[in-house]
């Protein structure tokens, strides 16, 4: 990459930060909303994945979404470098826009590999392809079978999955079970990399809370999370304990309507809308009774692993992603409301189970989720990618 190119475009790095980067390699991470930032499981990773590829002698750039990153972050590292590009922020478009203006970036200061997260990014890949920029792609889950996509979207992800499938060099699968749905809908074999929980010390609990005391649900606002359900559920739940949920659609309508409903009928449902205070959310899985975890499409859960991670007891919606990550041993409920509150309330009420599950649940986390070997493999696929290996063929 060329430092004149770099300043005509508004970074976030001061000219001394500049002075003290790296040449090569070079890696540009597309399709994320920045860096530093807090809202999802794409920009989880990128938090941790940044700056660890910096130590290790990259140079490392980040697109980001104009107000979408925390420049103040004290955890910021300013060896990477995020640059804003331009986009339509709505439900429908801002992925595509937001993806397309960053690739033309790319496509003008060529790095030697590019990160790709999200399959609706794959429109831009033959772009990055015709210009000699090797693709590592995470496809996230199957987004085209989520509920909150209307018809045009589902069709644009699944042309985007095709896409990915025919142009990206690396397909990273975040579980097993979506490497499977790749290869026998597409004919592509990748990489499998899930997502890393932190290591968790010991937390205050949440002011009026106690101590395996609440029941605790965290999740994204929309129906395949399981959110319609869980809220009918949380006022038969609260008459036993109380309930705190986190999270919101993040552009307001029915259900996070409901949910402020519900806790301003209810005081002992409390609706805490989105956090992006790690500490805090980490103490009110550490401390809850109960977690749980409805996300019913997508593959490793970035909120499911860190649940692990603190040790937290969980009923999880029977999914085979949910499946994947827990062990037949967990508990799992159909997505009725009845039955995710008496397998709520039958763990809450059972120490030794909770006991147990608690155990098992961080000893899972520490053999298979964690950030150091989620990182390592990551720079080993990326290192690859940026030294020309050949691509993997459709089977």
């Amino acid at each position: 990459m060329h430092d004149a190119g770099r300043r005509s475009f508004n970074y976030y790095r001061t000219d001394i930060e500049q002075a003290e980067r790296p040449t090569l390699p070079s890696i540009s991470i597309i399709g994320t909303r920045g860096y530093p930032s807090y809202y999802g499981g794409f920009e989880t990773a990128v938090r941790k994945l940044a700056p660890f590829l910096a130590d290790k002698g990259w140079d490392v750039t980040v697109y980001s979404r104009p107000g979408a990153v925390k420049m103040d972050d004290p955890t910021r590292d300013p060896r990477v470098a995020s640059v804003p590009t331009w986009g339509v922020e709505t439900k429908s478009v801002s992925t595509l826009s937001y993806g397309l203006t960053a690739s033309l970036h790319a496509l003008r200061y060529k790095p030697d590999v590019a990160l790709v997260m999200n399959v609706a990014n794959g429109f831009f890949l033959p772009l990055l392809k015709l210009r000699g920029i090797r693709t590592v792609v995470n496809v996230d889950g199957i987004e085209w079978d989520r509920a909150k996509w209307g018809r045009l979207a589902r069709t644009m992800f699944k042309t985007g999955a095709r896409l990915s499938a025919r142009f990206g060099d690396t397909l990273v699968f975040d579980s097993h079970e979506i490497g499977r749905r790749w290869r026998a809908d597409f004919g592509r074999d990748g990489v499998f990399i899930p997502y890393g929980g932190d290591e968790i010390p010991s937390l205050p609990v949440e002011p009026g809370l106690a101590h395996r005391g609440y029941v605790l649900a965290v999740a994204r606002f929309v129906p395949e999370n399981t959110i319609p359900q869980f809220l009918d559920a949380a006022e038969e739940i609260a008459k036993h304990l109380p309930v705190v949920i986190v999270g919101s659609s993040g552009y307001g309508g029915e259900l996070d309507a409901k949910a402020g409903q519900i806790a301003a009928r209810n005081g002992q449902v409390k609706w805490l809308g989105h956090i992006s205070d790690d500490r805090r959310l980490f103490a009110l899985w550490q401390h809850a009774a109960v977690y749980f975890h409805g996300h019913s499409v997508g593959g490793t859960n970035p909120t499911l692993v860190q649940a692990l991670a603190a040790a937290t007891p969980i009923v999880a919606r029977d999914t085979v992603y949910n499946r994947e990550v827990l062990g037949d041993d967990s508990v799992f409920c159909d997505a009725k409301p009845h039955a995710i509150a008496e397998a709520i309330l039958d763990l809450a009420f059972d120490p030794d189970a909770q006991d147990r599950l608690s155990a098992l649940n961080l000893s899972r986390s520490q053999e298979l989720y964690t950030w150091r070997s989620v990182l390592e493999a990551y720079e080993m696929v990326l290192q690859t990618g940026a030294t020309g290996h050949d691509r993997e063929e459709p089977a």
